[in-house]
């Protein structure tokens, strides 16, 4: 890795693209310190540790890189897009007007992704409207309609502003400009839990701890890559067929179907479908009589507050890894699109029984990776309990996840670009 980084380095457009992602990065950090008037941010701080994380609002935190503790410009981050994200991805099933729009090509794709850009828009308008009412009603911060409306446009500007950012280290950077940003979110937040573990260090915790944590945090990352990069490749062969003038020869190759196809989305949708009752209940008024009751119910409904609710957390992060699997892959679309080429599976009968042979295959697959991905997010709750950091949320979760994930994607295109130059030379080499 560190090879391929000098070598990358040491070519002049390769650096400058490197340089432009760092430059980017550096604007990311800069903005995730300017506060918005009228919050104090000590008020917030104190309401996410006394939380234990704040709920939806920890969430949030999470992958702004602390920006909503601090209720900088980039309290909201990135979140509006990914929400928008995955509604679009949906809908694109549901709604065959969008399927239609994304087969069109690169024209197709290009308007589906300014809804998308659209849609974040106004999801970063209702959810920073909410956060002002939630902070009212929970935090107990006063602000006034015209704090509100301030609030709510300073914020939406700043996920707009990210999701420029982020397309522009897309386009003249290395890598996915959004991943990338949520992964420098994540390691900003890393400065604040470290403090804490200083502070809990010199508090009397033992060293053993610490040594333990480690230990995790080792052995998760090494699951994490392993897992990542996991494939499962089906043998193809391809038949010889004649186009026009054109002859293809017969071959063979592979279909690779990865161990985690879903990625970190199913945990961000358990996640989030369970503290979403409790931080919109959280917003009443009343402490008392059956709104204070329902409030304590969906309390103990928070991953990481009984083991009940952990295991529940488990199995929805397994029920939405196949759902969202079968989602983002359409077996009946392969198992067409390989008759429809002439290439089949050796041993196995075009159609039918290359659908039932795919899905079969998938499914297994699938059930790997969502056990991976209930022990990754489970891993968050029970090591800060077993080492004595609670603060410490790096191992486990979704956050480890996202940045094993995004590391790996970038290394991968930046030997991509590595290569398509070596290539590029070799050619015209044999030019003169």
């Amino acid at each position: 890795m560190i090879e391929a980084l000098e070598r990358a380095w040491s070519i002049p457009e390769l650096k400058r693209r490197i340089s432009f992602v760092l430059t980017m990065l550096f604007i990311f950090a800069v903005g995730a310190h300017i506060p918005v008037p009228g919050v104090s941010s000590h008020v917030i701080d104190a309401y996410l540790r006394g939380r234990g994380g704040g709920g939806i609002l920890g969430l949030i935190d999470m992958f702004s890189g602390g920006s909503f503790r601090r209720m900088s410009m980039f309290a909201l981050g990135i979140q509006p897009y990914i929400n928008s994200s995955i509604i679009m991805q949906m809908m694109t099933i549901a709604i065959p007007q969008l399927d239609a729009l994304q087969k069109e090509g690169e024209s197709g794709r290009k308007q589906i992704a300014k809804i998308t850009r659209n849609l974040t828009v106004i999801l970063a308008v209702v959810q920073s409207f909410g956060i002002t009412i939630a902070l009212n009603h929970s935090v107990g911060v006063h602000i006034s309609l015209l704090q509100q409306f301030t609030i709510t446009v300073a914020l939406t500007a700043g996920t707009s502003f990210l999701l420029w950012l982020g397309e522009q280290v897309t386009q003249n950077g290395v890598g996915n400009g959004i991943s990338l940003i949520i992964f420098a979110g994540i390691l900003l937040s890393l400065r604040n839990q470290a403090i804490q573990m200083g502070l809990q260090i010199k508090a009397g915790t033992p060293w053993i701890g610490l040594v333990v944590l480690i230990a995790f945090f080792i052995a998760t990352t090494y699951l994490i890559v392993l897992i990542t990069q996991g494939t499962r490749r089906i043998p193809i062969q391809h038949t010889k067929r004649v186009i026009g003038m054109r002859q293809s020869q017969a071959g063979a190759s592979f279909l690779p179907i990865k161990v985690n196809t879903a990625g970190v989305i199913p945990i961000i949708f358990a996640m989030s479908l369970m503290l979403l009752p409790a931080t919109i209940v959280s917003m009443l008024p009343s402490d008392s009589g059956a709104v204070g009751t329902l409030k304590l119910w969906l309390d103990r409904l928070r991953p990481g507050s009984n083991p009940i609710a952990t295991g529940l957390y488990a199995l929805m992060v397994v029920a939405f890894t196949y759902f969202y699997t079968a989602i983002v892959m359409n077996v009946q679309e392969m198992a067409d699109n390989l008759k429809k080429y002439g290439n089949y599976i050796p041993g196995i009968r075009p159609g039918k029984p290359t659908y039932e042979y795919l899905e079969r295959v998938i499914s297994r697959i699938t059930l790997a990776g969502a056990v991976f991905l209930a022990i990754i997010a489970v891993l968050q709750y029970i090591v800060p309990n077993l080492t004595g950091f609670q603060q410490f949320t790096l191992v486990g979760g979704t956050s480890l996840l996202i940045i094993v994930g995004v590391a790996i994607e970038t290394m991968q295109a930046i030997e991509a670009q590595l290569l398509m130059r070596n290539y590029e030379g070799f050619i015209k080499g044999d030019g003169r």
